[in-house]
């Protein structure tokens, strides 16, 4: 674990500050083994959630990178074969792995269409510009809606995906490893015909509902295994989208986001002890499991009543790609205000519903 640390300060301070921080991290990832890696751990979850799709076609997607030029998946398959790899600004493995994933660019990007995929998870363009330039990045750079991340079962950062020329799924991953160096090698050696555009899936499309819309069809089951349905109701509710690895994972990489979760909660345990509506934590399903929310609960002094969105389907019904972000309902279900990161009047809008 202790390779992870993003130390930049000799202080011994800042040492503390860091390895406790990363304990943390290591707590909600319910990873708090004596031998606990979080590579290892990475990789799991990546290979689980990725076992479903090694063998079937990848996604169609037409990808725009930042600098504005079209990049069409489905154009490529059965030409080149395609590496994606999932990452993000505040993740310290992709930082770790950034050197070795340009020297592949240039050893391998003639042969194979790299794309580097920034989540779009709590990112923005800005401190993707900047990173690109920090690490002196090479390949194509685009930015995820949310949308390619549920097409492959986006469950960690780093993720690489290995979709060979015949258009399928070879190889799903966390670790810069030989397994996926291996998975590259084959795929540029191997070849094939063309692959049927008929032939490749994606995942459905979740609904968007945006501040004036009526929610419906949307229900998600808590920890405590009651279901929760979203629409038209007794009382006004409010949805509080967050990670439980916000405040203190982030406190480094990302410390205004990890403020904001902090503020945030702090405002909902109060307001609810006060307002009379329904109030529900929704967690991202990325690095997140059901364990690890329910470690959350049992180590974080909140009251609010936790649901796991595995999928990120309700993340994506209210294009939520920020945390944290509050979502208030009114009691027809109709969305009254979302509420981004950067907003501190979460006290008053809730007032304003009542």
């Amino acid at each position: 674990m202790v390779k992870e640390l993003p130390l930049q300060s000799p202080s011994l301070l800042s040492f503390i500050k860091q390895f406790a921080a990363l304990l943390v991290l290591g707590s909600t990832l319910h990873l708090a083994h004596a031998d606990g890696n979080l590579d290892d751990e990475g990789e799991r979850r990546a290979r689980t959630a990725g076992a479903s799709l090694i063998g079937q076609p990848g996604p169609v997607a037409v990808l725009e990178t930042i600098d504005g030029t079209k990049i069409d998946l489905a154009e490529l398959y059965g030409k080149k074969p395609v590496y994606l790899k999932f990452w993000a600004t505040w993740c310290v493995p992709c930082r770790q792995q950034m050197p070795g994933f340009e020297q592949l660019q240039q050893a391998m990007g003639d042969k194979v269409q790299v794309i580097a995929v920034n989540t779009g998870f709590s990112d923005d363009i800005a401190s993707i510009r900047a990173y690109r330039k920090e690490h002196r990045l090479t390949m194509p750079v685009v930015i995820d809606d949310g949308s390619l991340a549920a097409d492959l079962n986006l469950r960690v950062t780093p993720q690489h995906v290995v979709i060979g020329r015949d258009g399928l799924i070879s190889h799903i991953g966390h670790l810069d490893d030989q397994a996926l160096h291996t998975a590259l090698e084959r795929a540029v050696s191997e070849q094939t015909a063309s692959a049927s555009r008929s032939e490749i899936n994606t995942a459905p499309k979740a609904p968007q509902f945006a501040v004036g819309d009526t929610v419906n069809d949307l229900n998600i089951e808590t920890l405590d295994g009651n279901q929760v349905r979203l629409g038209k109701g007794d009382k006004p509710r409010a949805l509080v989208f967050f990670a439980p690895w916000c405040e203190s994972y982030l406190e480094e990489s990302r410390p205004e986001t990890s403020q904001a979760c902090l503020r945030v909660r702090k405002d909902v345990d109060s307001l609810m002890g006060q307002v009379d509506m329904e109030w529900l934590g929704v967690s991202s399903g990325l690095w997140v499991s059901a364990s690890d929310l329910q470690d959350y609960k049992n180590t974080t002094p909140t009251t609010l009543p936790l649901a796991l969105d595995e999928q990120d389907e309700l993340f994506r019904a209210f294009a939520i790609r920020d945390i944290p972000t509050v979502v208030l309902l009114d009691a027809q279900g109709r969305v009254a205000n979302i509420l981004k990161p950067q907003d501190d009047n979460l006290v008053e809008a809730v007032k304003a519903l009542h």
